[in-house]
């Protein structure tokens, strides 16, 4: 017989500890102490007794271990496919994390939906398979190969496995999970770790991908221990502002790819829809020019990208200058104005100031200090940038606008999108061919060079 014994985690952080602890040292959390009961597994009891490997491992020369070729599936999702590096890898374990009723549900069933030729079996604790069939029958998609399974006993999962044998199984979510062989309740520290940890020897015997849903914590932390993010091979975060349509899913940890890459979806009554082309949605059309407003090149991962940053610049009213950013670190803004206010003499300590990035998107390029600034300065003069104009550069604490990488990519974008003028660093002016594209490009070396090329 198994023995049992207590154990207290910290549900923050996933720290334990063999007695009560108010402060965990750890996380520096207050109360966060739970205790739970571990069975210990004896010899004789298995987690996994029904499924049977067929594999043995012994120890082996690299030299002698074959390449072999990496077989990718396709999710039938284009920005799915790009975030996992070009599809799923056999054998792998993707976490996939993001808020309530932010759409990973849906996301994960129309993948599942959306497999050709592959056998899935799409594991559900949250919902009843009726509620699965009304969401189907919203998106629109249909797939006889997808089995729909609610469980949440681990060792019942098993046995099906066995029976089914899938390509692919969706697991919503591992919170929900649970296994005989720990006394705790489903979601806490021991079962999560447990269960991921069965589902991981799983996938890696049998050569099946493992998709897992799960949920985040009020601080937006994956919620269970630290030690999950480290078992799976991929983290994706699927993030977005409820105010708005868009869903972006970010590669935070990817053994197999790129974590530089993102997919950006859109909400609609029909399910999420692919965005191919994010810069069109992302930039206001409008019919007169307004200060206050840049357009930006960006890239994301391998993608280019225009997005439209907002500034707003008031007196203080109550003596005390504000400074908020929305989708922008608010600490390299206050280098920004203080870049202003000392190389172009812009007197904004006295002065609020608000930033935008419009579309609920966050950007962290540096090449988007260009068009920062140029707001800034716009919405302080009151001086409109004519629409058809783009920026792409990064600045210095001298002033001067440096140059950024893969500048032909953002031109390129800028060019295609009909933009007339594209404003770059000087020390790029090697790097870009200006016979290529129909905008004319305008090199700056300094702030001084923009603003007499801006509102001279």
């Amino acid at each position: 017989m198994a023995k049992a014994h207590s154990v207290f985690f910290c549900q923050n952080c996933g720290a334990q500890s063999p007695k009560w602890i108010g402060r965990c040292p750890a996380c520096g959390e207050w109360n966060t102490y739970l205790e739970e009961f571990i069975k210990k597994e004896t010899p004789r009891e298995s987690s996994m007794g029904e499924i049977k490997a067929g594999k043995k491992y012994v120890p082996v020369s690299i030299d002698k271990i074959s390449k072999g070729i990496e077989e990718r599936m396709d999710t039938g999702t284009a920005e799915l496919n790009r975030v996992l590096g070009g599809g799923l890898v056999p054998g792998s374990l993707v976490l996939i994390g993001g808020e309530p009723g932010i759409g990973k549900s849906t996301l994960m069933l129309q993948v599942a939906l959306r497999f050709k030729k592959r056998k899935i079996l799409y594991v559900t604790g949250e919902e009843s398979d009726q509620q699965i069939k009304m969401r189907a029958d919203r998106i629109g998609a249909s797939n006889p190969e997808c089995m729909i399974l609610t469980e949440t006993n681990t060792q019942n999962i098993f046995r099906f496995l066995e029976q089914i044998e899938p390509d692919v199984l969706v697991i919503d979510s591992i919170q929900t999970l649970y296994t005989e062989r720990i006394d705790s309740s489903p979601g806490s520290i021991s079962q999560i770790r447990e269960c991921a940890a069965e589902l991981q020897r799983y996938a890696k015997l049998t050569d099946t991908p493992v998709i897992l849903i799960g949920h985040i914590t009020k601080d937006g932390m994956l919620a269970g221990p630290k030690v999950l993010e480290h078992m799976v091979d991929t983290v994706l975060q699927f993030e977005g502002d409820r105010h708005y349509g868009f869903r972006i899913l970010r590669s935070v940890k990817n053994r197999f790819g790129s974590t530089s890459e993102l997919g950006i979806f859109e909400m609609t009554d029909k399910g999420l829809r692919e965005i191919s082309n994010p810069s069109e949605i992302l930039i206001s059309q409008r019919d007169e020019d307004v200060s206050g407003v840049a357009i930006a090149a960006t890239i994301e991962g391998q993608r280019p990208m225009l997005v439209e940053t907002q500034a707003l610049v008031g007196s203080a009213a109550y003596g005390t200058p504000q400074r908020s950013a929305t989708g922008f670190d608010v600490k390299r803004l206050n280098m920004l104005l203080a870049v202003l206010e000392k190389r172009a003499g812009f007197k904004l300590g006295i002065k609020d100031v608000f930033l935008n990035i419009a579309g609920g998107i966050r950007v962290d390029d540096p090449a988007i200090d260009l068009a920062i600034i140029s707001s800034v300065m716009s919405s302080n003069a009151d001086i409109p940038i004519p629409q058809h104009y783009c920026f792409a550069g990064e600045v210095g604490l001298s002033g001067e606008i440096r140059a950024v990488n893969r500048i032909e990519q953002r031109v390129a974008e800028a060019d295609k999108l009909g933009f007339e003028k594209v404003f770059v660093s000087t020390y790029a002016r090697k790097s870009i061919d200006k016979k290529k594209y129909k905008a004319e490009i305008v090199f700056v070396r300094k702030i001084e060079d923009l603003i007499k090329a801006l509102f001279a």
